[in-house]
């Protein structure tokens, strides 16, 4: 097994309720509930974080591919949502992105571009089957 990420990221919560601090392998941040969830909104909530994920994926897969056939769009905008539903008893979750350019852009660039937003590795992540292994372990 091979992780994408070269170093894991680690948190730590204490006494602060809902307070976390991040750990990624430059430096950290602190994470919290909104204060109508009882916390002090000191940073942003997991939901948002996981919808942070799928804009800066988003953006950075887009620049890439850009830049790789030299379009001419300096600027792109990416905003996105989610929410949950019931559906057949069971609770599905929907994301909603919007990608916007500062110019006029093409028809069928634009449906490319689409295209490869939809390739970018979170959103595959979001699309796809995950599975999150758990190991509980006590410093006794």
């Amino acid at each position: 097994m091979k992780y994408i990420l070269e170093h894991p990221v680690s948190g730590y919560i204490g006494q602060q309720k809902y307070k976390t601090t991040i750990r990624w392998r430059n430096g950290e941040f602190i994470t919290d509930e909104p204060e109508k969830l009882g916390g002090k909104d000191l940073g942003p909530d997991p939901y948002t974080l996981l919808v942070s994920s799928l804009v800066s994926c988003t953006l950075a897969t887009l620049r890439m591919y850009i830049d790789r056939k030299e379009l001419h769009i300096d600027e792109i905008q990416v905003t996105a949502n989610m929410y949950l539903r019931i559906e057949k008893e069971q609770v599905v979750t929907y994301f909603e992105r919007e990608i916007s350019f500062g110019q006029a852009v093409e028809e069928n660039t634009i449906l490319r571009l689409q295209q490869i937003a939809d390739e970018c590795p979170i959103s595959k992540i979001l699309k796809g089957n995950a599975i999150v292994n758990t190991i509980m372990k006590t410093n006794s």
